[in-house]
């Protein structure tokens, strides 16, 4: 009875490992819990004789599972930010030394709200804001980054719109600059897009560091 309590502790380990991989929050954590939930069960299935079995679950539910899912994870948390090709150019050429271009403190202000979520940036040039609206249309991107017309409003230069609903509560939650105008809009609406962003069926809008969003 002694020798087989070694077997009853490694066993264990099962539910302890499975609890730690479903209270996660990081996924790439949630990765490394799940190799080693799949590695616990290998040792049992060899321990206990079954040693194809073991095989089995270390080639594919452990090592085969495991990179599956790391690539999805690594494909699908990331934060496609749409902009005009001249405004990658500004960022580009901006001398080093003078206060930040406008969109790299958004970039910046991006990253930080979303490493707690494990989410990486992307932004994606476009010549125009034809081709930009467009894929916005046609989701290949989260949001735009896009100057503001009117002329009205010398303190805004810029308008973020966010189509997905969650992205723009994480936004709304820590963007602070007063020359960003955070929008919503609901791509499921039938509209013509056009050529300005003024086309999209704004849900809700509001500067950036507006009380709206406390």
């Amino acid at each position: 009875m002694m020798t087989d309590s070694y077997i009853y502790c490694i066993v264990a380990l099962l539910p302890l490992a499975a609890s730690m991989v479903v209270v996660q929050t990081n996924p790439y954590h949630a990765l490394i819990l799940r190799g080693v939930l799949g590695a616990i069960s290998a040792l049992i299935y060899a321990i206990l004789g079954a040693a194809d079995v073991a095989l089995t679950e270390a080639l594919v539910g452990t090592l085969l599972a495991v990179t599956l899912y790391a690539i999805t994870v690594r494909s699908s948390l990331v934060f496609r930010l749409g902009v005009l090709q001249q405004e990658d150019e500004a960022m580009q050429t901006h001398p080093d030394g003078v206060e930040q271009h406008d969109f790299q403190q958004l970039l910046t202000t991006l990253r930080r709200l979303f490493k707690p979520y494990a989410m990486q940036v992307e932004w994606i040039t476009y010549d125009d804001r034809g081709a930009l609206l467009k894929a916005m249309k046609n989701r290949e991107i989260h949001a735009t980054w896009l100057p503001v017309d009117d002329l009205t409003s010398p303190i805004l230069t810029h308008t973020i719109t966010v189509r997905i609903p969650r992205l723009y509560e994480i936004l709304q939650s820590g963007m602070d600059s007063p020359n960003v105008r955070l929008t919503y809009v609901d791509l499921g609406t039938s509209v013509n897009l056009g050529t300005s962003v003024a086309a999209l069926p704004t849900l809700n809008s509001a500067p950036a560091n507006s009380q709206e969003r406390q």
